[in-house]
């Protein structure tokens, strides 16, 4: 039989009565003639209740504690969801990651996918299983311990097992319809895309989209997983949500398929830096070691050896980055004489395929923002993608602007 993998948010499987609506959805493809694998979030809200509870005990708590308490709540929802098809006359059984198993490496909290053996799940559907509910965000270490992927980890666990299964398609139920050209809560003329590239749902995953995690995106591209996001809420036939596929599935698309943005974000700026060879590994060296996610970077001209460099970061790593670069200043390793942080900043970014064969991208936007009165403080590019920093005061006016310069309201 063929295997489709579904997905359910936290929102999606929020009370029973939502687990309920998702299983008929299963039960639909089940009639299909699918074996599907479910993979399923805690009920929203649960993992942060979990979180915190963690944090209650200790500031310096046992990661691989961690894991095995927070990882509970996807069991939950698992057992509800094949409870809840057993009385639906379908056969179905729950699986943690550990019985699958998902073999993850020992990185407690953010382990990394090694390998998902097929042979338990395929055994028990050549047996008359048709429903396999698997518990998303967890595995298992080479040591024998629970691990978890990260916030978002079902999403990753999902695009993993349809990989693994060769499944023909990966549908991602969420709370909203499909991916949007931006956020609708920002612009009213929002549209949603029938389809999008991998590389430009990348780009919007790790610029602030929120529909995708980033890792998921990651690996199907390098899968070729063609994964559809849809509404757990909407009635929905073989045309809805968006699809996310290659390039080459993609008949025309607009030069900018979307207007992306963080709000939180900062720019810091080491002033008088020493330039001499080896001064930005002096610098990010010891961002990366204090687990800074370090985004754009411009180094200014130097005068009398002296330079300034500037980065973002999240701003909740605004305090890691002050340490960190204080403490190689103590220890002689880096040199400069301020560290100046700007924490009321947002970043904004135009993303598109398109940019490849079409000039004029960076020059529209940038006059866009100009005419708005909008002061641009950094820039960033790449292939497929443009970002700035600006004020954070304006970003919704900036978003608004740049989709309406780029007519993405239009299909």
């Amino acid at each position: 039989m063929p295997t489709l993998v579904m997905k359910f948010g936290g929102t999606s499987v929020a009370t029973l009565d939502r687990i309920r609506r998702a299983a008929k959805r299963v039960g639909v493809e089940v009639a299909k003639g699918y074996d599907v694998i479910v993979i399923v979030s805690a009920m929203s809200g649960k993992t942060n209740e979990l979180v915190g509870w963690v944090g209650e005990t200790s500031p310096f708590y046992d990661a691989r504690e961690y894991d095995a308490v927070v990882s509970s709540g996807e069991n939950v929802t698992a057992g509800l969801m094949a409870l809840v098809l057993q009385e639906m006359d379908i056969p179905a059984r729950s699986w943690q990651g550990w019985q699958v198993p998902l073999i993850t490496n020992s990185a407690h909290s953010q382990a990394r996918i090694e390998e998902i053996p097929t042979e338990n799940i395929n055994t028990k559907f050549a047996e008359g299983m048709k429903v396999a509910v698997v518990a998303g965000f967890q595995g298992i270490s080479p040591e024998g311990r629970i691990t978890t992927l990260g916030r978002g980890g079902s999403d990753t666990t999902a695009v993993a097992f349809a990989a693994a299964f060769d499944a023909e398609r990966c549908d991602i139920y969420t709370d909203v319809d499909g991916v949007y050209t931006t956020d609708p809560r920002v612009s009213p003329k929002a549209r949603k895309l029938e389809k999008i590239a991998f590389e430009e749902m990348l780009e919007l995953a790790s610029l602030g989209a929120k529909v995708l995690q980033t890792r998921s995106v990651e690996l199907a591209m390098r899968y070729k997983v063609k994964l559809r996001v849809l509404s757990s809420f909407e009635d929905n036939d073989e045309t809805a949500g968006t699809l996310v596929c290659a390039e080459e599935d993609i008949m025309e698309s607009n030069v900018v398929s979307g207007i992306a943005f963080s709000r939180d974000e900062s720019k810091m700026t080491l002033i008088s830096v020493k330039d001499k060879p080896g001064i930005a590994a002096a610098i990010f060296g010891p961002l990366s070691e204090a687990g800074v996610n370090v985004d754009m970077i411009i180094q200014n001209i130097a005068e009398e050896g002296l330079t300034d460099m500037t980065f973002s970061c999240p701003t909740d790593q605004v305090k890691r980055a002050e340490k960190a670069l204080n403490a190689a200043k103590e220890a002689g390793v880096l040199e400069f004489d301020e560290l100046v942080a700007d924490t009321e900043v947002a970043k904004v970014s135009a993303v598109g395929i398109g940019m490849r064969s079409q000039s004029g991208v960076a020059a529209k936007m940038f006059k866009t923002l100009s005419d708005e009165g909008i002061n641009i403080k950094v820039i960033a590019t790449s292939e497929i993608k443009i970002s700035v920093l600006i004020d954070r005061k304006y970003m919704e006016l900036a978003v608004q602007a740049l989709h309406d310069a780029f007519e993405l309201e239009k299909a």
